[in-house]
């Protein structure tokens, strides 16, 4: 199968260095806070200057790795401090909002861990806020800033998998179980994120199932998500898998493709696979004919999303630079959760946007 052609996709430029670093204060020194720490330290833009987590032992590990670095169990050290530019909050969902308004009120630069908040209205109080201020407000959609997504798009976009037909998502793992989300608000805006960056429509509805099985928040959950022309999503997140999958197909009218986020180097397979039909009018019968062509591996390059995201990020504190995950990004997302949400507690019911 020959090569298919070059598309270069909207998205974010590799970013340069600002003359004057970017004074960053971190909130939240977990799981993420350790590599977004880790990727702050390496940006020649930015200039790490206080960490704060409310847990001491938290506070201990960031100083045997980062001994220079002022610790403080306190957030208004941060928030208030006229020597810090920008924050990155990385805290459960439910101090999201608080921190974030206080933050840009304070005239701080924001950028937010997934998903932005706990409902719309919160989002958009902090998008509203962010304007005045004239600030940057992003969320962390890491998944947006990996070359895989960033290839599947051009494919997208230059139409070599021609009409979609459906975009196919599992995200399942054993853990990590979270006190203050369930599943859905925990691992569906990863898949939410990139499927609204790689399809073009806009959803028109939700519906969403799950079950409860060790706490009180749903562990498996099961998102259908609908568009216009018969476009249908689905998305499968649940925290008692046996095994890890990062999986999504994605069919389109011409060719299918295949991406395993959890492959080294093969993460995307192109298949020229599909169904021709063709109808024969005189005596009203539908036929078909199954095409069974080539499988295509792009290559994709091997970089960090998180350290582009984060760099990118510094671009758009610098430059006034609208990002692709901006506030409004993360509104739309937490609108399909919160549809999902409501789906889930009437068991499945359509939930129209």
């Amino acid at each position: 199968m020959a090569a298919l052609p070059a598309i270069s996709a909207p998205g974010p430029e590799p970013a340069s260095a600002p003359s004057t670093p970017v004074r960053i204060g971190l909130i939240g020194y977990g799981y993420w806070g350790v590599n977004i720490l880790r990727n702050l330290r390496s940006l020649a833009g930015a200039r790490l200057d206080m960490l704060c987590d409310s847990a001491a032992e938290a506070l201990q590990r960031a100083r045997r790795v980062c001994p220079e670095l002022r610790l403080t169990q306190e957030s208004a050290g941060i928030l208030f401090s006229p020597e810090i530019d920008a924050v990155a909050i990385i805290t459960p969902v439910s101090t999201h909002f608080e921190l974030a308004k206080a933050a840009l009120q304070n005239g701080k630069h924001v950028f937010l861990e997934k998903p932005l908040t706990s409902n719309s209205h919160q989002a958009e109080e902090l998008i509203e806020l962010a304007e005045q201020h004239n600030l940057t407000l992003m969320v962390d959609h890491t998944f947006l800033f990996t070359e895989a997504v960033r290839k599947i798009r051009q494919l997208i976009y230059s139409g070599t998998l021609g009409a979609l037909y459906y975009y196919d998502s599992m995200r399942v793992n054993l853990g990590m179980f979270q006190h203050d989300v369930n599943v859905v608000w925990d691992l569906a805006p990863h898949d939410l994120s990139i499927m609204e960056y790689l399809v073009r429509a806009k959803p028109e509805a939700v519906s969403a199932t799950g079950q409860r099985h060790v706490g009180e928040l749903e562990d498996v959950a099961f998102i259908t998500v609908y568009f216009p022309e018969k476009m249908i999503a689905h998305i499968n997140v649940n925290w008692l898998s046996p095994v890890k999958v990062r999986s999504t197909l994605i069919g389109g009218e011409r060719r299918m493709l295949v991406w395993n986020d959890l492959e080294a180097d093969e993460k995307i397979k192109v298949y020229d696979k599909g169904v021709n039909v063709c109808r024969r009018e005189e005596v009203y019968e539908l036929l078909l004919s199954y095409r069974c062509g080539d499988i295509w591996i792009p290559h994709v390059r091997a970089a960090e999303a998180l350290q582009t995201e984060l760099d990118y990020f510094l671009e758009c504190v610098v430059n006034s630079k609208k990002p692709i995950n901006d506030g409004k990004a993360g509104l739309r997302i937490v609108k399909l959760l919160e549809a999902a949400s409501r789906s889930l507690a009437k068991g499945g019911e359509l939930v129209y946007l």
